[in-house]
């Protein structure tokens, strides 16, 4: 099963901006037209994990901190910090020259604000904010944290990418209820967002931000360095149809396409006039997420069954045949990173035993309750690898009721906590990337903090305990044996299952240069 055969027509919506009449060659020269993976249907980087939202959010808001190429914080808005008091208080000070793209000069009260806001729903800045007494602004320019004991990960936390960023707003908006969006999108960053443009489902655009200042010295790498918008303008077309994307792209109507689809790119690599590369190498987890809090799956016996009966390779292979492309056994931290470990995986994601794992659920007390899976039509991964849960959880004896939707439902949806019979949801297909399993710190899918984390909602104590642990110690050994630890109460806890990690190249036209390593990202691209 390959992605484009769960894929429906493009929209007209979605064609329309490129039958338009061409721009004079200088004005087009001067945008960036670009096709991400599935459309932008929530703007808001608190609000929301959507990859697409934090992609977006990147272009308008900057951060305090960013990550460098080798995942080390770097200062980004800052200037530099002072730690006092055996590491009790910390003094950020904020560069000069930072102002939002409404005139307005960016203070410490907004960056406070902005902090609080995230750290609401963020689960490393509710681990920041449990070792804070008081946040606040001195000045205009001087941000302190009043802590009740050493957090030397502070930096870390605030240059957290991924799932969600702590993105710096104007204190106006920041201190909308987290749990709300907001709907006016003014940052800080190298482009403005062009809201009288954007139109859902089709189209978004963005303005580079005139009186952006980067920061000064240093190279651009992951989400650090110097921002530098080489284009006037930066265009997303939201186009479904993977052929018609492609299409696109050979004919140069658009310059970088985010993810192309694994069956297509042999094809665009034939094509001299395009690149196409793996630039993140951290790659992106396709998980299960179950809800935790409703029938069927709040019985932890049944969701241990179904994890139990998972084949990572029958999901990737549904990806794509070229196994290149991706990987398999793999466990709750990104391979090849410190945190890493096979702790459990000799008994998981092996072939699946049908049998066996239809005696398991019966034995979990499973009685035939509706499993409610959404399934992401429109979303290139998240389709097919659900379809091939849609398959195993019927073979292993689950009620499924598949409920099709767009992303941009799923995403609204996820946040219902009501019964199934009340538009309530069991499980959904999602996609974490690599800097979102990095370790402990920074997962969100592996937490136990109930109605507090991410959606699906489990409580673990056990986990959270051993997860604090883990912020404590400074021991690299002893973190090692903690993570593994936390791998082992991630297995029974099994509040969502791991599919495999894949690799996705992205494509673009070899007159674009400047693409950065990792996530995309629209700072230092250029026309050549």
């Amino acid at each position: 099963m390959l992605r484009r055969h769960f894929l429906a027509g493009a929209s007209a919506a979605a064609i329309a901006p490129l039958a338009m009449p061409r721009l004079a060659w200088a004005q087009r020269e001067s945008v960036l037209r670009f096709v991400p993976f599935v459309d932008l249907s929530l703007l808001d980087p608190v609000a929301t994990t959507a990859t697409p939202t934090r992609n977006h959010a990147f272009l308008i808001f900057d951060t305090l901190y960013g990550l460098d190429s080798n995942f080390q914080p770097q200062p980004q808005m800052v200037e530099g910090h002072v730690v006092e008091d055996d590491g009790r208080r910390w003094l950020l000070t904020l560069r000069d020259g930072l102002r939002f793209h409404d005139g307005s000069a960016v203070t410490a009260k907004d960056c406070v604000a902005s902090i609080k806001r995230w750290a609401s729903r963020d689960s490393f800045g509710q681990a920041l904010m449990v070792a804070t007494d008081e946040l606040s602004a001195r000045d205009d320019k001087t941000i302190v944290f009043r802590l009740n004991k050493p957090f030397p990960l502070l930096p870390a936390a605030l240059a957290k990418a991924s799932p969600s960023m702590c993105a710096i707003m104007p204190e106006r908006l920041a201190v909308t209820d987290a749990a709300k969006q907001v709907t006016e999108m003014v940052g800080s960053g190298p482009f403005r967002f062009l809201d009288k443009e954007h139109m859902a489902g089709a189209r978004a655009a963005y303005a580079r931000f005139e009186g952006y200042v980067p920061r000064q010295g240093g190279a651009p790498g992951g989400t650090a360095g110097p921002k530098v918008a080489h284009f006037e303008r930066v265009e997303w077309t939201v186009m479904p149809d993977v052929s018609a994307a492609s299409s696109a792209l050979q004919a140069g109507e658009v310059d970088w396409w985010e993810t192309p689809s694994p069956d297509l790119a042999p094809m665009l690599k034939r094509d001299r006039n395009l690149r196409v590369e793996v630039k993140d190498r951290q790659g992106l987890t396709p998980i299960l997420r179950f809800n935790c809090i409703q029938p069927p799956f709040d019985n932890v016996a049944l969701r241990r069954a179904v994890l139990a009966a998972v084949d990572q390779a029958e999901f990737m292979q549904a990806y794509s045949s070229d196994p290149e492309t991706w990987h398999v056994k793999l466990g709750m931290f990104c391979p090849g990173t410190p945190m890493a470990s096979d702790a459990g995986l000799d008994k998981l994601f092996g072939k699946t035993n049908i049998e066996a794992a239809r005696k398991a659920v019966a034995e979990a007390g499973y009685k035939g309750e509706k499993v409610a899976f959404m399934l992401p039509m429109d979303h290139p991964v998240s389709a097919p690898i659900g379809q091939v849960g849609i398959d195993l959880f019927k073979r292993i004896g689950l009620n499924v009721d598949v409920q099709a939707v767009d992303s941009g439902t799923l995403f609204q949806r996820r946040n219902s906590r009501e019964p199934v019979e009340k538009g309530g949801w069991s499980v959904f297909p999602s996609m974490v990337s690599g800097l979102n399993i990095l370790d402990p710190a920074v997962t969100s899918v592996a937490r136990g903090n109930g109605l507090k984390g991410w959606y699906g909602w489990p409580e673990s104590p056990e986990g959270e305990r051993l997860r604090d642990a883990w912020l404590e110690e400074r021991d690299p050994a002893r973190q090692k044996q903690l993570a593994e630890q936390i791998q082992l109460q991630a297995w029974q806890d099994a509040t969502f299952i791991p599919t495999g990690q894949i690799f996705q190249p992205m494509a673009w036209r070899r007159s674009i240069d400047g693409v950065l390593d990792g996530f995309v990202k629209f700072w230092n691209v250029r026309r050549v």
